[in-house]
């Protein structure tokens, strides 16, 4: 090939350069730069979109540890029902239980033993004070007081010579006729005899005592409420750890009522003041009692005041031992507001409920006014708009976060 070919061969680099300078495509693919910048816009959006990925995981993760952790604190809380506590009608009374007594209430014991002999009343018989109950037989009474009343009469005649020769012997000594030594002895022998007249009078006196003990007379007016003995018993009084009760008496013209008052309302019982009496047999009538007394102390462990109330009972319509309600006055009206009993709680502190305010149990100590059994009459630190738990657990404490069932009545207690 000659150098002139060469030459015309040569000439179409220049219109080469011109296209690539001007940029203009050669082929199918772009130039280097253009390359480059596109590979790096790809591994820009491959790596937001890895990024994304894996954000979104650790998010996605985050957010159910979240919800698990709230999942497990919402389980940890304990749900409870509440109920409001029932509020009463006004009152200007309380009403309290008790039990009537007899005014006296005794029981005959036999003093002596022998074996009985006869019995004049039975259970319910009405008798006089001194009225003979019964009679015993005492044989070993009776031969012991002869035997006493024979030793007595000896020693009384032994007294009498002693006397005798104690007054002949002092008035020997005055002349010489005796020695003041003999006459001494016979002085002190006399005291002797006396000292023995005394003693044997004071045996026949206790068994004449003892013998009289033969006969069971009534202590008192009353009514024999039980009888133990019968003809042919034996009667062994004192020898035995438990003596043998043979009756039983009650005086019933007046009545006794003891009354535990709470603490609460102990300054409105006053001696001298009324009360009313209701009994379930006698509906519709009232029976009159009297305040006579009260213990003038508070019971540590029922927070009570103990009252006596006394009842007229003439006619004996009242019987000793009646299940009775009494009325007493209260100077101010009352709302009383009441709760079940299931939702005490009882601890060392005392007794408590629980509250549920501001989404926390709150314990309060609380007393009771009245017990009606399945519910109770609370008189302090409730109100009538406290949601009280009800069957709270033994291990609540105060200020643990509770939720409120759906359930919850939100009424009145029942």
């Amino acid at each position: 090939m000659t150098p002139k070919e060469e030459n015309v061969t040569i000439t179409p680099k220049p219109e080469t350069s011109e296209r690539h300078i001007s940029g203009s495509p050669t082929n199918g693919f772009g130039s280097p730069p253009a390359r480059h910048r596109g590979l790096l816009l790809f591994a820009a959006i491959a790596l937001a979109v890895v990024a994304a990925v894996i954000y979104s995981g650790i998010h996605s993760r985050a957010v159910g540890e979240s919800r698990l952790k709230q999942r497990t604190e919402d389980a940890a809380i304990p749900t409870v029902r509440v109920i409001l506590p029932r509020q009463g009608s006004p009152t200007d009374e309380i009403v309290l239980p008790g039990v009537t007594q007899a005014f006296t209430d005794s029981p005959i014991y036999a003093r002596t033993n022998g074996y009985l002999i006869h019995w004049y009343f039975d259970i319910g018989a009405h008798v006089r004070k001194d009225q003979l109950l019964a009679v015993i037989d005492t044989p070993e009474v009776d031969q012991a007081l002869q035997q006493a009343r024979a030793d007595l009469e000896t020693a009384q005649a032994n007294l009498a010579i002693a006397k005798i020769t104690a007054d002949r012997w002092q008035g020997l000594v005055n002349d010489g006729s005796v020695s003041q030594q003999e006459t001494d002895q016979n002085v002190s022998n006399l005291k002797a005899m006396q000292a023995t007249v005394a003693s044997n009078a004071a045996n026949v006196r206790r068994l004449e005592q003892l013998q009289s003990f033969e006969k069971v007379y009534a202590p008192f007016d009353g009514i024999v409420t039980a009888r133990h003995t019968d003809i042919g018993a034996l009667i062994d009084a004192g020898r035995s750890p438990q003596p043998q009760e043979l009756f039983h008496m009650a005086y019933t013209r007046t009545l006794r009522v003891y009354v535990a008052v709470p603490e609460v309302y102990s300054p409105n019982v006053r001696s001298g003041g009324f009360a009313t009496l209701t009994l379930d047999e006698f509906p519709g009538e009232t029976f009159r009692g009297t305040i006579v007394r009260n213990d003038n102390y508070i019971d540590i462990a029922s927070r009570t005041l103990l009252v006596e109330v006394d009842i007229d009972n003439p006619t004996g319509r009242l019987l000793p031992g009646a299940y009775v309600f009494v009325h007493l006055k209260l100077p101010n009206v009352t709302h009383p507001l009441t709760i079940p009993a299931d939702t005490l709680i009882f601890r060392k502190e005392g007794l408590q409920i629980a509250l549920v305010r501001n989404g926390k149990a709150q314990l309060v100590a609380v007393k009771i006014s009245h017990d009606y059994g399945n519910s109770v009459e609370i008189n302090s630190n409730l109100e009538a708009t406290d949601a009280v738990i009800v069957n709270p657990s033994d291990s609540l404490v105060d200020g643990t976060p509770v939720h409120v069932t759906d359930n919850s009545t939100g009424g009145s207690a029942k």
